[in-house]
């Protein structure tokens, strides 16, 4: 055999195991997160977490704009070292980004068309997350403009845009998205989406979505609402149709809401137990926000923090109640805290947010040790490595815990604050 020859066959087989490489499933020994006796469980010993919001891990492992896999590999390592195994992120923003609040890039550009680009890095984060066994919590749609959500489908729908002034202006706001629980169009639209998520198969890791066992559960939306009265019962319909269509579709994973609690449910502790009772919901969840619930006096964020602990474990145990009536794990999912001074910038003290964090994770630990519902929780948010620019998000800032809606830097935890040291400790607690 020429030389010429050798080298070209080599190239040929070279060529082959690269591809072979690129797309057989990985073989992965990580194991799904599962229901039993009332807890989660990974191999039928429990699970319980600290966690974090990182909404933008699939742009982040993206090679688009935003995109950043060198910090991505890092905010991941940082994380697992401090003990933060679960994470809660956003699948993909919906419509185009014309708004200045919405995320960019966004993931469907029209119903059924796809930024390729942000699905790659949903699959490369994924696959990251993997080789850590670290678990994500994949949420799908969302009540609020900030990632399209309900507006974004109502408009591709027919149903009208979302009213300029209706970003600010609450009223105007919950008449417009109260019409999705009736909209039968657009959740076919939704219904189509779910379909081609949970059909995707990682071009990373050659595993199947429904087969990946870093995603712990896959949820229906961000802070699903009714927004009305008379939209409760199309409400709960409309979520028992999407957690029957998600079980049809994939039976190694758990499914839940993304409800607040009855915050989110038109202050209906009923409709709030109604929804969880559905038997494709394996967990409930519930979020917590001080600021945005009037508990907090931002004028005085330290001399406040005391009372807004007291109405938090009010609400924790309010809904603990009903999770121990339907025997089903609960997670804080979503909980918020400004710095001292109700400032950006990291030179502004967390000392009352410390306290106020502590308290939730001592409770997440206390249920660890006594096998309890409260299985973990989930602050808003991480910034890690990222530094806020700009008082609002402009493109193309480091993205942080905050939307572009938000104060970059109102309620996001960054690798230098001393949070930092308290999620360690308590996540070394967990059994």
């Amino acid at each position: 055999m020429t030389k010429k020859l050798i080298l070209f066959v080599g190239i040929i087989l070279c060529f082959f195991a690269c591809k072979s490489k690129e797309t057989s499933p990985v073989e992965k020994t990580q194991g799904f997160v599962k229901i039993q006796n009332g807890q989660l469980v990974i191999d039928e010993k429990p699970y319980y977490f600290i966690g974090t919001n990182f909404w933008f891990g699939a742009i982040l492992g993206s090679e688009g704009q935003g995109g950043n896999r060198e910090r991505l590999a890092k905010e991941l390592d940082f994380m697992k070292s401090i003990g933060i195994t679960n994470l809660r992120v956003l699948v993909g923003a919906d419509g185009l980004s014309e708004q200045e609040v919405k995320v960019r890039p966004t993931l469907q550009l029209e119903p059924g068309v796809y930024n390729d680009t942000i699905f790659d890095g949903l699959d490369y984060f994924m696959a990251e997350l993997g080789k850590r066994d670290m678990y994500a919590v994949l949420f799908i749609n969302n009540s609020w403009d900030w990632s399209g959500g309900y507006s974004q489908y109502l408009e591709w729908a027919g149903k009208g845009s979302l009213p300029e002034e209706g970003i600010s202006d609450w009223g105007k706001y919950q008449a417009y998205v109260t019409q999705y629980s009736t909209c039968d169009e657009c959740k076919e639209l939704f219904f189509n989406h779910v379909k081609n998520v949970l059909g995707r198969t990682n071009r990373y890791t050659g595993l199947k979505y429904t087969e990946d066992p870093a995603i712990m559960a896959w949820q229906v939306g961000n802070e699903p609402r009714a927004f009305s009265q008379e939209a409760k019962e199309p409400f709960a319909k409309w979520l028992a149709e999407a957690t029957a269509l998600l079980r049809s579709l994939d039976g190694n994973h758990l499914i839940t809401l993304g409800n607040e609690g009855t915050m989110g449910s038109e202050g209906d502790a009923g409709l709030y137990e109604k929804i969880h009772a559905d038997p494709n919901v394996d967990y409930i969840t519930i979020h917590i926000w001080p600021k945005n619930w009037s508990w907090l006096n931002i004028a005085d964020v330290p001399g406040s923090v005391d009372v807004a602990i007291e109405k938090t474990n009010e609400y924790l145990n309010t809904h603990l109640e009903i999770a121990q009536k339907l025997n089903k794990p609960m997670t804080i999912e979503e909980f918020g805290f400004p710095r001292d001074h109700h400032l950006y910038s990291l030179d502004d003290p967390t000392t009352a947010r410390d306290k106020y964090y502590e308290n939730i994770f001592q409770q997440v630990a206390a249920s660890s040790a006594n096998k309890g519902l409260l299985a973990g929780c989930n602050f808003w948010a991480w910034g890690g490595l990222g530094r806020p620019v700009n008082t609002f998000w402009k493109p193309w800032d480091d993205y942080v815990g905050d939307p572009a809606q938000e104060e970059q830097g109102l309620n996001s935890v960054f690798d230098t604050d001393s949070t930092i040291e308290l999620i360690k400790k308590y996540a070394s607690e967990l059994k």
